[in-house]
């Protein structure tokens, strides 16, 4: 599997990530080999010059700056983007260099004498600093000034796009553009020790040059709340949360910045509750929790009820927990299900994340011990603390990249519900059906009965957003099923799926869903062609959300699909998390 190795050569890399192996073995037998030979001696010697080209450009950059380093930070000339350089920090984020780029445009802006506002623009992964057009040439020099202390970037936007390449601050060319551009896009590049995890001016600081016409100072693209302000228009402060929906409003404290009251205001569309997220997770190789399952006989109907892959623990929780903090710091507090476990690596001293024993959500204790997801599923709105409105993750769900709350959540409270193409199956319910399909005809049994519409769809196995209330209003109307399902030891042929399937057709006839969409893959580790996709997905870091699931153990070697598994996770997320023990081996 190509884990995208950033000093493995770009046109190899790619070649082997994208094209499947066994289209690369009809290719090597149709070329003839003395042409293949001397491909790939070109490719050598292609290779050896890019990283000739990579050392020089390393050598000038410690001459440059040699304050950048010292013995915690450093600069790492990136493979395949030209010139730019990175400064490698071992707790790279999102949010982090959000912050660090409007920090330093600020602290530009104001060392310069420069009036400035922050705007409300179109992403909430950048900053935006509105100033007068009058103050270009200050600006100008203030970023210039820069090109001393540390590689700054600087590239030209079209609206919200950027245009051409980002070059550094100070030359030629920065000057150029900054002559010309409505809008400049600045930031610096931070790039995990590694490598695999680089993040751009996608969180840059844009400054905007406002026209000053007639006393008033006229925005230069549009924005989120206004098309002009007066000249004098008082200024406020305000946190950072109130300009964006990424930033963190519950848990932690963000700086505060200069803006208009108007950029202050809150919007119809800002999510201001706060947001929970729920875990359910097992280790299926723990004795203990073997010998108490051992103990109620082979595990249910089916064999997929009882199948060893569905209780195999490959540290996939924490690397879930690392894209949750990379990716949507908004989150106030996370809950983990379990059955008498704790993960080995958790750390215990975070006030950000609580470990909650089946013991504690089920109120009939005859019930316990289960090993059947849809019983606990059932009970996790009893969760003693946990907010109105929350996410559901298995822990083998995974954030791709950045989302806010309004990707889950309307701000009147409603909940985004991702329906999957695949299908819930028409014939009826028989004792051969597996458990998913199981659940989904009881599921769409109890729809029609109660609103007359029968489910065709499933649900994407996505981060599941939930409403606490109408989790409790489910559990009196369906009162019957529910209690069947929650008192089922294992996976049942009368089971119902709540919080995967019914809950967010019951809360859309109810008025209380929508659906949406979101960037979302899915991945069978059973599958053949798993490495491929793992590569691409590395690659493009461009799904939302995706699954990594494992459902059959006993067609592969399960060793083999481990390693391949934590090579990929420990590419994508490098970052540990405040979530976990520090100097923990992971398996």
């Amino acid at each position: 599997m190509s884990t995208g190795n950033p000093e493995a050569s770009a046109v190899v890399g790619a070649y082997r990530t994208f094209v499947p192996r066994s289209l690369r073995r009809r290719i090597a037998r149709r070329v003839p080999m003395r042409l293949r030979a001397g491909i790939k001696a070109l490719l050598r010697r292609l290779q050896s010059l890019a990283l000739l080209g990579r050392y020089v450009r390393g050598a000038r950059a410690r001459r440059r700056w040699p304050q950048l380093f010292g013995t915690s930070e450093s600069l790492a000339v990136l493979a395949g983007r030209g010139t730019q350089i990175a400064l490698v920090r071992t707790t790279v984020s999102p949010l982090g260099l959000r912050e660090a780029n409007l920090e330093l445009m600020v602290a530009l802006l104001e060392g310069a004498g420069i009036d400035y506002f922050a705007v409300r623009g179109s992403s909430d992964f950048r900053s935006s600093l509105a100033v007068a057009e009058t103050d270009r040439d200050r600006v100008l020099a203030a970023l210039a000034g820069t090109r001393s202390s540390a590689p700054v970037y600087v590239v030209a936007c079209h609206g919200d796009e950027p245009e051409g390449k980002a070059v550094l601050c100070g030359s030629a060319r920065a000057r150029r553009i900054g002559r010309e551009a409505a809008v400049l896009r600045t930031g610096m590049i931070w790039s995990s020790p590694g490598k695999s995890l680089v993040l751009g001016l996608k969180y840059g600081c844009d400054i905007e040059f406002w026209r000053v016409e007639e006393g008033r100072l006229v925005a230069p693209r549009p924005n989120r709340v206004t098309e002009d302000v007066a000249f004098a228009e008082p200024r406020v402060s305000v946190p950072i949360s109130r300009l964006t929906g990424f930033a963190a409003l519950h848990t932690r404290r963000t700086r505060s910045v200069r803006t208009i009251a108007a950029c202050a205001d809150v919007l119809p569309e800002d999510v201001r509750f706060p947001i929970d997220v729920v875990y359910t997770w097992v280790d299926g190789s723990a004795p203990e929790w073997q010998q108490r399952r051992n103990a109620f006989g082979h595990g249910g109907y089916h064999s997929e009820s009882a199948n060893a892959a569905r209780y195999i623990s490959r540290d996939e929780l924490l690397y879930s927990l690392r894209a949750l903090e990379q990716n949507a710091p908004w989150v106030r507090h996370i809950y983990v299900v379990t059955d008498r476990q704790r993960p080995a690596w958790l750390n215990d001293r975070s006030s950000r994340i609580t470990v909650v024993d089946h013991s504690e959500i089920f109120s009939d204790p005859t019930a316990l011990p289960t090993f059947n997801s849809h019983a606990i599923e059932s009970q996790l709105h009893h969760i003693e603390g946990l907010s109105e409105h929350f996410l559901y993750f298995n822990d083998d769900m995974f954030l791709g990249c950045p989302v806010t709350p309004q990707d889950f959540f309307l701000s009147n409270g409603m909940t985004r519900t991702f329906f999957s193409p695949s299908q819930v199956p028409r014939w009826e319910l028989t004792l051969g059906d597996r458990p998913v399909d199981a659940a989904g005809k009881n599921n769409r049994r109890i729809i029609l009965e109660n609103f007359g519409s029968a489910i065709v769809q499933k649900l994407r196995h996505a981060p599941y957003a939930l409403r606490r209330s109408v989790l409790y209003e489910m559990e009196q109307e369906l009162a019957e099923a529910h209690y069947s399902t929650s008192h089922s030891r294992f996976r049942s042929a009368t089971d119902i799926s709540i919080p995967s399937s019914l809950y967010h057709y019951y809360a859309y006839f109810t008025g209380r869903a929508v659906p949406s969409n979101i960037g979302f893959a899915y991945l069978d580790l059973a599958k053949p062609e798993i490495a491929r996709r793992l590569g691409i997905l590395l690659a493009r870091r461009d799904r939302q959300a995706f699954c990594i699931n494992d459902t059959v153990s006993d067609t592969f070697d399960v060793n083999r699909q481990t390693v391949m598994l934590n090579e990929f996770l420990a590419a994508y997320y490098p970052v540990p998390s405040p979530f976990e023990r520090k100097g923990h081996e992971i398996r």
